[in-house]
């Protein structure tokens, strides 16, 4: 699907997040799983790379719009709820204590009537 021909918002983030995992592929992360879903949050992308696991927050503005870039819109208390998630997974997952994970954002950005994609990916966000 190209980006031009959605009309939904819902259709547009999966596009975002479907880009955002090739993006990741093409820098050598493994993806583990998408859309992990809890009551209390969700976890976009779940990769790896070099033995790290990364928790993946995909956000994306359809136009670029000085001082609302998609990444803005990770507040503290969505770092929280990430945070519960990526522990819940973790356990369900059965990894162990040990195990080296982060939390990464990538800002997906259409720009140049939808012709040219911005990312930027901030990479272990603290969650305190």
């Amino acid at each position: 699907m190209t980006c031009k021909h959605m009309t939904s918002t819902s259709e547009f983030g999966t596009w975002a997040e479907n880009y955002v995992a090739q993006y990741l592929v093409s820098k050598r992360y493994n993806i583990l799983s998408k859309n992990y879903r809890k009551k209390w949050g969700e976890i976009d992308i779940v990769a790896e790379k070099e033995g790290v696991l990364v928790f993946v927050e995909v956000k994306a503005n359809k136009k670029e719009i000085n001082g609302f870039e998609p990444e803005n819109r990770v507040n503290p208390e969505k770092l929280r709820r990430l945070n519960r998630v990526v522990q819940t997974y973790l356990v369900s997952k059965k990894y162990s204590t040990e195990q080296n994970w982060q939390i990464d954002i990538v800002s997906l950005t259409l720009v140049r009537d939808k012709e040219l994609v911005k990312i930027k990916h901030f990479k272990n966000i603290d969650v305190d």
